[in-house]
């Protein structure tokens, strides 16, 4: 494969990591098991993404966690191996709905801490802050629903 494609494939990558709120290194090694079209060994991985091995280990564990990738080792080679794992376009809705959860969890949190505010206000601007909040709280609640629905959504096999 040219060098050109090839990075015009990394760019891709980067930036779709970078559009969902994760790390460009993200990107470049799903990238780079793609282009590969098998296993990597984890200096490989670093040599082809430019990146250090320590930063693409913690990068690893992400993408483990949300089930793009495996890491695992051949019998008798010392070598750490890492690979593609499952369905792409699941991992990516997984990873999607990883980062919206914890921001609509984020979000419940500090309306939690907003109420603990509210109790330093006068009783005219408590009532009128206090509506806006439950307000707010009754939408996120809506979105949380939806964002349920959403993980229902089956994945298109073809």
């Amino acid at each position: 494969m040219g060098k050109d494609i090839e990075e015009k494939i990394y760019r891709t990558f980067t930036e779709m990591a970078s559009s969902l709120g994760y790390s460009e290194v993200h990107g470049r090694i799903i990238a780079a098991l793609l282009v590969n079209g098998s296993s990597l060994p984890l200096q490989e991985l670093a040599k082809r993404t430019g990146y250090s091995t320590s930063n693409i280990s913690l990068s690893l564990d992400l993408l483990e966690l949300i089930g793009v990738i495996k890491r695992f080792r051949k019998k008798g080679d010392r070598k750490l191996y890492v690979s593609l794992e499952g369905d792409l376009l699941g991992a990516l809705k997984n990873a999607v709905l990883l980062k919206i959860k914890k921001k609509i969890q984020d979000s419940f949190d500090d309306f939690e801490g907003y109420k603990k505010e509210l109790e330093r206000l006068g009783p005219e601007e408590r009532k009128k802050v206090g509506k806006i909040i439950d307000a707010l709280e009754k939408e996120l609640i809506r979105l949380e629903k939806y964002v349920d629905l959403l993980s229902k959504v089956e994945i298109p096999k073809d």
